[in-house]
Order: C-alpha cells, then structure tokens, then sequence
C-alpha cells in the first residue's frame, strides 16, 4: 500500500463525484468506486421515461469526468460490506483499507414495506428504470394501435403514476405532453390524446413541500395538461396493470410508475451506527460518522441538521454542498498531517430553492420569498439544469434537442429495443 494517505469514496452520484473533483490529491491517493460506470443525472430520468431525451444524453463515464484527477482510480465494483473497525472496504473481488472513508452510495425506491409491488410499478431512480417504463409506455401504445378490442385499447392508454412529489408531477406532465401534443399524428387507428394519465397522491395536495398555492396552481396545470390528479388517496396494493386504492377503487393500466417514496442504501443498515427509518445515518455536525471521524457520510443516506437545525433534502444541490463541505475537511487535515475533530466546520445547507417542470413552457419555482410560475419559471429550471449537466456534450446535446422538441412538439427518442411480442403475449388479438 502506497504511504499515501488512501482516501476511498464509494458511489459517483453528486455527493461523491463533487467530492472527488475538490479532494487535493496532490499528496493522497483517491480510490473512486461505483456499481455503474457512469455518473447520472437523475433529475432528468423522467424525460428518458417518456421518450425525451436518449439515455446517453444524462449520462457520462465517472473514467472520464475523472481522467485528469492525478492519483486516481475508479473502480466498477459492487460493495458487500464495510469494516469500519478494520477500516477496510470489501468489495466483489477485493479489499479497499482506507485512511479515509466517504459513503455516498444514495439511495433505492422505497415501497414501505411492500417490495413485492416493484415487479409492477417500477421507480425511476436508475437508467434501467426509465428505459423499462419508456418501453412499456411506447408498447403499450403500440398495443393500442394493434387492437380493437375497446376495454383492453382503454387499459392500454391508462398510465399511473403514483407519488405527487417532483419525480411523480414530472413523471404524469411528460407522458400527458406525450400522448397529447407528440405522437398524436403518428398513429391511423388510435387518437392517443384520448389517453388517461392518473397522478395519485396520498397527501391531501401534491407537492407538498412546496407553499399552498404553488402546490394548487401546480395541479391545476397537470390538470390542463390533462392529468387526472387523485389526492387524499392511499395505495393499498398494486399487482400485474393493476392499481387498488385503500377505498376499494380498482385501476387497470398499462404502466404503472411508483415515485412515492426513497431509502438509503441497505449497507447503511450494516454498519452498527444510529440510522433513521429509512436508513439514513445520523451524521455529526461536520457529517462525519459518529464514532469515526476518518468517515463522511453525504447525500441521501446522511441525516444532518444542517438545514438550520431542520433535516437537510435529498436533493441534488445538497448532495453536491455535502461533498464539497466533506472535501475542505479532508483537505486541511491532509495539509496539517492530523484528524482535528474539533477544527472541523459544521456543515451548513445553502437552500437555493425547489424548482419543478410540469411541461412545456410550464414550471414552478420557490426562492425563499420568491415564488413564481409559468415560461420563466420554465425557463430558469432549463438553465439550473443545463448548468449542472456533467460534459459539455451532454449540455449541448440536450440543449438542442430540447429546443426541437420546443418547437415542433417532437420527441426524439421513441425507439422500441426490447422483445415487443413477448410483452403482450396472452393477451387479446385483433378480431
């Protein structure tokens, strides 16, 4: 092992990728290790999921964000476990010992106990998620178009997405801006604007988090858009293109999406430390790990008060002030030679505010005092986003083909890959 201090991040999300381009690694060495070998901007999942943008558009090699990082290495591994009293990471095939540890693994869709229901409603939290919900809508439609039968065409056309936080409002905005306004002209026998899109929130109102009215004009566009908004109404089970509601109301549908709910990474829960329901790990002030303070914890499995004594989000802009904070730290005591806890800053959350697209030209947006709506809202989430995209390519690339879509009301990436037959197969013929 070099003499190097051996500084190992697991996971390239916003959290670690920001801290591996801030960490000095002058005189340390940096250990980047990821299941996937590309860092992925998630905020714009749901517009692979509808067909929008090509999975390479939101994507970009962790090899090549890093290439210029002197004292590198990225490994494509999967961790099994973490000895924190050895300091050493276990990965399939190796053994990392660490000097210092950052743990910014993010986190899986959560079905609150009822994992079964992933089989049907799959969340949208990874590349794999939003190319499989893309292929069963754009099947589905297909489907439409192939048969005459009425009450199977209908089921067929019925979409649901279930969560009425930005993922979901998202989610049910593209897929009515889709059916409605993209492919109608495309098909001879079906008039996809006759498509039923259903958001289903358990709350009394989406968007929760946002002020009352920025979350009532947020349905209201969903709503113009064509969405069919059920709040105040609880998921008690989902099975095969099938949705049951706590009331007893039984919804077919032939994709269903579940946005509902988020948890960190199971290995959380291995560690022997203190974490929340969802798996989150209560961080210390300077987000170090209680009991270890050569380990950062960042992101979505970390609980800091730093939100001016209120839980920081999971959201990107904290994740990525999470692994800059992390990386000071690291900085100075690599500099100095020694862990100092008590020279640690706290970590302090800088809320840049919450900002949603419902569709085109169509947004909200919260800055503090500051609330506003509609083309410039839509505007400013285009350019927060464009601004945070990894590669210039990437920004340039979905630039454009936004600015297509904008204009001709088209989508660029409706490409079926995966076995269409087998999708549909048992179920009604043409007659």
């Amino acid at each position: 092992m070099s003499q190097k201090k051996r500084i190992v991040v697991i996971g390239a999300g916003f959290g670690g990728l920001e801290f591996a381009k801030t960490l000095h690694t002058e005189n340390a060495e940096l250990v980047v290790i990821d299941r996937r070998n590309h860092h992925l901007f998630q905020p714009l999942l749901y517009q692979v999921a509808s067909a929008g943008l090509a999975a390479p558009e939101i994507a970009h090699p962790i090899r090549a964000i890093l290439h210029d990082k002197q004292n590198s290495t990225v490994y494509l591994d999967e961790v099994s476990s973490i000895d924190l009293a050895a300091k050493k990471v276990v990965a399939r095939s190796r053994e990392f010992p660490y000097d210092y540890l950052v743990l910014a693994m993010g986190g899986k869709t959560s079905y609150f106990g009822n994992d079964q229901w992933a089989e049907f409603a799959p969340g949208l939290k990874t590349l794999d998620d939003a190319t499989t919900i893309r292929h069963q809508l754009l099947s589905a439609i297909e489907e439409a178009e192939n048969t005459n039968d009425t009450a199977y065409r209908k089921e067929l056309l019925t979409f649901v997405v279930v969560g009425g936080g930005p993922t979901g409002v998202e989610t049910a905005g593209a897929f009515a801006e889709l059916t409605r306004k993209v492919i109608p002209r495309d098909f001879s026998h079906i008039d996809t604007r006759e498509a039923k899109i259903i958001l289903i929130e358990a709350a009394p109102r989406i968007m929760l988090h946002l002020p009352e009215d920025l979350s009532a004009h947020t349905k209201t566009q969903l709503e113009e858009l064509g969405v069919e908004v059920r709040v105040g109404a609880m998921v008690k089970a989902i099975r095969k293109n099938e949705v049951e509601l706590a009331d007893g109301t039984l919804i077919r549908a032939s994709v269903i999406v579940w946005s509902a709910g988020v948890q960190a990474s199971p290995l959380t829960r291995t560690l022997g430390v203190t974490v929340d329901r969802g798996g989150r790990i209560e961080v210390s002030p300077d987000l170090s790990v209680p009991g270890h303070p050569e380990v950062f914890a960042i992101g979505d499995l970390a609980l800091s008060k730093g939100n001016k004594g209120k839980p920081v989000p999971g959201v990107s802009p904290a994740a990525i002030q999470m692994g800059h904070h992390a990386a000071k730290i690291i900085n100075a005591e690599l500099a100095s030679g020694k862990i100092d806890v008590a020279a640690r800053p706290e970590f302090k959350y800088w809320d840049k505010g919450t900002m949603a697209t419902i569709g085109r030209s169509r947004a909200v947006v919260w800055l503090g005092r500051i609330k506003f709506h509609g083309f410039l809202a839509w505007l400013t989430w285009l350019f927060i986003h464009i601004v945070y995209l990894v590669g210039f390519r990437n920004r340039v690339a979905v630039l454009l083909q936004w600015a297509y879509s904008y204009v001709r009301y088209r989508h660029g990436a409706r490409i079926i890959t995966d076995n269409y037959s087998a999708t549909f197969q048992g179920r009604p013929k043409v007659t």
